[in-house]
C-alpha cells in the first residue's frame, strides 16, 4: 500500500487508510494483536524503548499495538494537516482527555451552548471542582466569540451542527478570532465532528486545533462498539498523548478492529443515511402536526448558509418540533415500530427520542411550539419509515 494519502478521494481513504504493509501484513484487514505484555531481546533494547513514545513501537499494551494503531492512522489519513490520533474506550472519554490535556486550574472554557449534555455534565462537575470555569456561548457567535475572550480563556469547544438542536456554527470565524487573540497563552480549539465526520467536514484546514469524533456513531456503524478519536496538528499532539497515557486510556485491540471493519463502509453508509434523512425530512415539513425540521440542509436551520459554504454532506440525525405537550410526544414515539427508544446514533438502526432542550440551555434560549423529537435515520426502506412516522402520528 502507498505512504501517500494525500492524492486520493476521501471514499478511497477510508478504504486503504492504515493498511500498510508494515502494519496488516498480507492480508487485508489487520489482525487482532491482544497483548499487554511487549516483549524485548535485550535489556539495551528495553531500555532504548523508553525514548520511543510514538505508533509503532512496541512498549507495553497500554501504549497500543498494531491493531490500534492501523485505526489511528487510518483515520489521520482522513483529516488534512494531522499529525496524528489517539484511541479512547468512548466518545465522552475522547472528549475528557481532550479538554484534560489542555486546560489547567483557573482556566477559562468556553463551550458552545448546543454541546453533547456529557460534554456539558464533564464541565459542570469535573472541571468545576478541578478549578476549570466553564462558561457557555451563544452557537451562532461566530467572530463575535472573541468579546467572550478574557487573560484566563484557554480554550473553546465546538459541536457544529449541536446533536440536539442543529445549529451550525461559523466554525473558521471562531477558529480565526481565536488565533488573533493576543493574551498570555494562546486560545486551543477544539470541535466535537462526530455528525458530519471528515467526510463531510475537514476540521483542522478549517483553523481547528483539535477535533474529536463520537467513533462509537459512523465510524463503528453497527452499534456494538464504543470508541472515541481525537485527532490533531502537530503542536497539540505530545499534550494529548502524555494525558490520554497518564488516565490509563486505551482502546481494546478487539474493539479497535470493528471499528476499522466500519469504517471501510463508512462512506457509503453516510450516502444512505443523508439521502434518507433528507427525504424523511422534507416528508416532515408539510405535516400539520409539525411545527418545524432541525436539519442543517434546510433553510429553516439556524446556520444553514455556513453549512452551505462548509460542508460536503449532511449525515442521518436531525430533529422536528411536534406540535403538542410531553404526553403527546410519548405517545407518538411509544407508537413506532421501526425507531427504536434508545441513544446513540449512526448506527445502522433508526431511532427516535423526545427531548426538552430547554434543559440543556446557559447562554440562549430555547423556545418552540412543541416537543422536540430526534430521529436518527438507520437504512432501513425510507417508505417504511414514513409508514411507521404515520404510525406515530396517528397515536396523538
Amino acid at each position: 500500500m502507498s505512504n501517500d494519502e494525500g492524492d486520493k478521494k476521501p471514499a478511497t481513504r477510508v478504504v486503504t487508510g492504515g493498511r500498510r504493509r508494515a502494519l496488516t501484513g498480507l492480508v487485508v484487514n489487520p489482525p487482532v494483536w491482544r497483548a499487554s505484555t511487549h516483549l524485548y531481546d535485550t535489556v539495551a533494547d528495553l531500555e532504548a524503548g523508553w525514548g520511543k513514545n510514538a505508533d509503532g513501537n512496541f512498549f507495553y499494551g497500554r501504549r497500543g499495538g498494531p491493531t490500534q494503531w492501523s485505526l489511528a492512522e487510518a483515520l489521520t489519513e482522513l483529516e488534512p494537516g494531522a499529525h496524528g490520533t489517539l484511541l479512547y474506550p468512548s466518545g465522552v472519554a475522547a472528549i475528557s482527555c481532550a479538554l484534560l490535556a489542555v486546560l489547567k486550574p483557573g482556566d477559562v472554557l468556553l463551550m458552545t451552548d448546543n454541546a453533547y449534555d456529557p460534554s456539558r455534565s464533564f464541565a459542570e462537575g469535573f472541571l468545576k471542582n478541578w478549578g476549570v470555569e466553564t462558561r457557555y456561548y451563544d452557537p451562532l457567535a461566530g467572530a463575535d466569540i472573541a468579546a467572550l475572550f478574557c487573560d484566563r480563556t484557554r480554550a473553546i469547544l465546538m459541536e457544529s451542527p449541536g446533536s440536539l438542536t442543529f445549529e451550525v456554527s461559523d466554525i473558521p470565524a471562531i477558529c480565526a478570532a481565536a488565533k488573533a487573540h493576543k493574551g498570555k497563552r494562546e486560545i486551543v480549539t477544539l470541535l466535537d465532528n462526530t455528525w458530519a465526520t471528515p467526510l463531510f467536514f475537514t476540521a483542522l484546514d478549517k483553523g481547528v486545533d483539535i477535533t474529536i469524533l463520537a467513533a462509537t456513531k459512523y465510524v463503528v456503524g453497527h452499534s456494538d462498539v464504543m470508541a472515541g478519536s481525537v485527532t490533531s496538528t502537530k503542536r497539540h499532539w505530545h499534550a494529548l498523548r502524555i494525558a490520554a497515557q497518564m488516565l490509563g486510556q486505551v482502546l481494546s485491540p478487539d474493539d479497535a478492529y470493528l471499528a476499522a471493519r466500519g469504517l471501510r463502509t463508512m462512506a457509503v453508509r453516510l450516502k444512505a443515511h443523508q439521502a434518507a434523512a433528507l427525504d424523511i425530512a422534507l416528508w416532515l415539513q408539510d405535516r400539520p402536526e409539525v411545527t418545524s425540521v432541525l436539519h442543517p440542509a434546510l433553510p429553516s436551520c439556524p446556520g444553514h448558509d455556513i453549512w452551505k459554504r462548509d460542508f460536503t454532506g449532511s449525515s442521518g440525525l436531525f430533529a422536528f418540533v411536534l406540535k403538542g405537550d410531553w404526553e403527546q410526544a410519548r405517545r407518538f414515539v411509544d407508537a413506532l415500530d421501526l425507531f427504536g427508544i434508545g441513544y446513540s446514533w449512526g448506527g445502522f438502526e433508526s431511532l427516535a427520542v423526545p427531548k426538552s432542550p430547554e434543559e440543556y440551555r446557559s447562554a440562549t434560549r430555547w423556545d418552540c411550539d412543541g416537543i422536540v423529537i430526534r430521529l436518527q435515520i438507520g437504512l432501513e426502506d425510507v417508505e417504511d419509515l414514513k409508514a411507521d412516522l404515520e404510525r406515530g402520528f396517528a397515536a396523538i
